[in-house]
């Protein structure tokens, strides 16, 4: 099986740790090693680095290099520009056609996610990678158990309980929904109907680009060109001239909308998966208590609650009293201060900056 960890976005929403010079997978949030690093990390033992290839943006591939010394270069598929994950996936998919075995699967996996049962997550991928060479289904969801009812995340939900491989269910794929209220995840998660969904799938190369030939013809046009340029002279000047231009789209709305759900599997289980999208999120991920605070660095708090405190100048004090639900980082050249329930602004005052006097700070 091949496998490609996505490693390209900018991560705004981890402002001010996470810059657009270096993203929040490409930092150690949550211990000594970056998201990505662990990412690779998971697979590496049981796939190789030749099997791993890494999509990211043109201007981290030089960080990527040094976190993974031993990854092979032509592994690496640099993006020219950001054009959203339908064009990231598609060109992804396009290079791994050239190095997979026809209809060899394929996992789709993130480098800015954190997950505390390997053994478990790795067992999931194997029966996934069997279910697509037996032909058991077309795609397969990984779905992370709920912990809780999670507002800020997608849900898989859940058909009928298809059969059992290795000793781990699948089930029918039911429905995907993006942030549901809170409500409705609450009602979820009490009924057992529905898992996390953690955006891994694993598939193949031909299901996906058929996908795309068929419900996204532009942008299969302009991938197709590329394609027809790997491993020629020509690659780079076709890459740098077409896919500036390719349409703008989520992956689930250029693909995964479209899919016949009968040609869709569900595995879910513990896997410890968490998504630090957001700074509050980040603080849930570590610890989803609300009477709990999140702290890294010297840090003093007094008569608070429910907030993540982080602060990088080990040579200063930062101590607050009386804060429920805060966000508070200090990093040596910038300070945020936010209400848990204003996380969403952090993105637009960060886009804010470009273009200004101030974007070297962004």
């Amino acid at each position: 099986m091949k496998l490609v960890i996505f490693a390209g976005g900018s991560g705004r929403r981890l402002w001010p740790i996470s810059r657009q010079a270096s993203p929040k997978q490409f930092e150690p949030i949550i211990g000594d090693r970056s998201t990505l690093q662990l990412a690779v990390g998971r697979v590496e033992a049981s796939y190789g680095l030749e099997n791993i290839f890494i999509s990211t943006n043109e201007r981290y591939v030089d960080i990527i290099a040094r976190q993974l010394p031993g990854m092979p270069a032509a592994n690496l598929i640099g993006e020219p520009t950001r054009r959203d994950l339908a064009a990231a996936v598609g060109l992804a998919m396009m290079h791994l056609s050239h190095a997979a075995a026809p209809n060899e699967p394929v996992a789709i996996l993130w480098g800015d996610n954190y997950m505390n049962e390997v053994p478990t997550f790795v067992r999931l991928l194997a029966a996934a990678e069997q279910l697509i060479e037996q032909g058991q289904g077309k795609i397969i969801f990984m779905g992370e158990t709920p912990r809780f009812a999670n507002e800020n995340l997608g849900w898989l939900g859940l058909g009928g309980r298809v059969g059992e491989i290795n000793g781990t269910p699948y089930y029918q794929f039911g429905s995907l929904t993006y942030r549901p209220q809170l409500e409705q995840c609450q009602q979820m998660f009490a009924q057992k109907s529905h898992v996390w969904n953690t955006g891994y799938f694993i598939t193949t190369c031909d299901y996906v680009l058929a996908a795309y030939q068929k419900h996204q013809p532009e942008m299969w046009d302009g991938l197709a060109k590329i394609q027809a340029a790997i491993g020629l002279p020509h690659y780079q000047e076709t890459l740098h001239r077409v896919y500036p231009h390719l349409p703008v789209a989520s992956f689930d709305d250029a693909i995964l909308t479209h899919l016949d759900p009968a040609d869709a599997l569900v595995l879910h289980d513990h896997l410890g998966w968490s998504d630090p999208g957001s700074l509050y999120a980040l603080k849930e991920a570590i610890n989803p208590n609300a009477a709990a605070n999140v702290t890294q660095g010297l840090v003093q708090l007094e008569n608070s609650q429910d907030c993540l405190v982080y602060n990088y100048e080990p040579h200063k004090l930062l101590a607050a009293v009386g804060l429920e639900g805060m966000i508070v980082i200090n990093t040596p050249d910038a300070i945020l201060v936010v209400p848990k329930d204003q996380i969403p602004l952090v993105k637009k005052m960060v886009d804010g900056l470009v273009g200004t006097a101030l974007e070297k700070y962004s």
